[in-house]
């Protein structure tokens, strides 16, 4: 039974109606949680964020010592940014987010990281469309986050590469779109992609033309919102791929 609802947000953005709401739910022990919708359809909970947070976690523990730059495409309640802040390694995350109120949502600090990741020094939140700007470097760095190089360049954006939030995405999970996107990451640096559904074939096998090493590691869950267990998939791609003739490196994942 709801004991406690209230609308902190409701506005009109370029994907549709956008609602923030903080919830407090007998059913869960009282406990406070924030909801995001957009056009009344469930898009996010804070009581699900297990798999935001292993999107940093698996990837990041692929990087090799050293000082690491991370790029987030999606901002969403901010778990996974917060999730790779607390790697000691980690010398910066720049969080790229098309909707403008998710991030004033932090700026304002009414959502549970917002202090955390607007009064870390390490974090930079960037209003922009992740896959407008993985592109060929114009090397502008304050025009374009996008056009240097990262150690990790972590995904959670659509649903999964095959269930979009818009049309405009699907040429970035072609060959041709994850070949700009390996562009931009440094030596030894990790792609890895959040998503809803079980692995998906044709994706990994396109991770595997462009990237020397792909795996999609499940990730098992118990989803509080319906009670059961749930599972999530972080896909996970390193070293680009030689050029024809030249010799590949041995694997990196098992």
């Amino acid at each position: 039974m709801l004991t406690s609802l209230q609308e902190l947000d409701r506005c009109q953005t370029p994907l549709g109606e956008l609602t923030l709401w903080r919830r407090r739910s007998a059913s869960q022990g009282g406990t406070e949680f924030y909801e995001v919708r957009l056009d009344g359809e469930f898009l996010m909970s804070s009581l699900v964020n297990h798999s935001e947070i292993a999107l940093a976690k698996l990837a990041l523990a692929e990087l090799p010592d050293g000082e690491w730059d991370i790029l987030v495409g999606g901002l969403g309640l901010g778990y996974t940014a917060k999730a790779a802040l607390d790697f000691p390694n980690v010398r910066s995350v720049t969080v790229v987010e098309y909707l403008e109120p998710v991030i004033n949502w932090h700026r304002w600090q009414i959502v549970p990281l917002g202090v955390e990741l607007t009064t870390d020094g390490r974090c930079r939140l960037v209003q922009a469309d992740f896959f407008d700007m993985v592109g060929p470097s114009d090397g502008t760095v304050e025009a374009n986050p996008a056009s240097q190089t990262y150690h990790g360049i972590l995904i959670d954006i659509d649903h999964s590469p095959c269930h979009l939030i818009r049309a405009s995405h699907a040429p970035f999970y072609e060959t041709e779109g994850l070949r700009r996107l390996a562009a931009h990451l440094a030596p030894g640096g990790v792609f890895a992609l959040w998503s809803a559904e079980p692995p998906e074939e044709e994706f990994l096998a396109r991770l595997h033309t462009v990237f020397a090493d792909a795996k999609a590691c499940e990730v098992e869950f118990f989803n509080p919102l319906v009670d059961e267990k749930d599972t999530n998939c972080i896909y996970i791609a390193a070293g680009p791929r030689r050029h024809r003739g030249s010799k590949s490196s041995s694997s990196r994942f098992p």
